[in-house]
């Protein structure tokens, strides 16, 4: 069971991964919310390097060895993500706001993730940090996504296939880690998760029917 929920959780975060970089790319947009996303990057490039580095999960061993990996192919998915905001998130930079404080606010944003999911590591550890500060972000992206709809009123940058891979990648660790072993900071955000990815779907789904119905 642990084994199946573990790559469960991968498959689906490498679809919404994928998902993200094609609707990016094809949309000339950006597909993850830009917080959520250098939270993700940070977490990902702390974890990869801290693991190869210094075994902080312990010895690189089997599937530790194939965790590490996933890592490694997420890093680099991330950073096609991230390019994709830089490339074209200037155009829903706030009209009223000067538009060459894109960049300072965006580097802001990725040193904050970093100092945060470093201070993560400091007050639990490794292994304490990577479960807590990875549903507390899961949760806030969860919640992101839906105002990101909210914002650009469309699915521009969004796909059902996207909505439903994040809520299966999420709630294969949440069931392994909230529940099996029952952590409880982990089975509350992973709920919630749960039912915030859940409305983000139905949305999506309302949003595609109301788009099919339009007359052409």
């Amino acid at each position: 069971m642990e084994m199946f929920l573990t790559l469960l959780s991968g498959v689906g975060w490498s679809f919404v991964y994928i998902e993200c970089i094609c609707l990016g790319i094809k949309q000339k947009t950006y597909a993850m919310p830009f917080f959520a996303l250098a939270l993700n990057f940070a977490w990902e490039f702390i974890y990869t390097v801290s693991d190869i580095f210094l075994e902080a999960h312990g010895p690189l061993e089997g599937m530790a060895w194939a965790q590490v990996i996933v890592n490694m192919i997420w890093v680099c998915l991330d950073a096609v993500i991230l390019y994709t905001y830089f490339r074209y998130g200037k155009k829903e930079w706030p009209q009223n706001v000067n538009i060459r404080l894109f960049y300072p606010w965006s580097f802001l944003g990725i040193v904050c993730a970093f100092v945060l999911q470093i201070a993560f590591v400091y007050e639990f550890g490794f292994v304490r940090a990577a479960q807590y500060s990875a549903f507390l972000q899961n949760l806030l992206m969860s919640v992101l996504f839906i105002d990101l709809y909210m914002k650009r009123q469309s699915m521009k940058g969004q796909s059902i296939t996207l909505a439903v891979a994040k809520w299966i990648g999420t709630l294969a660790p949440t069931i392994l880690m909230g529940v099996i072993t029952y952590n409880v900071i982990v089975l509350v955000c992973g709920t919630f998760c749960c039912i915030f990815d859940v409305i983000y779907i139905v949305l999506l789904i309302n949003e595609k029917q109301r788009q099919l119905s339009r007359p052409e």
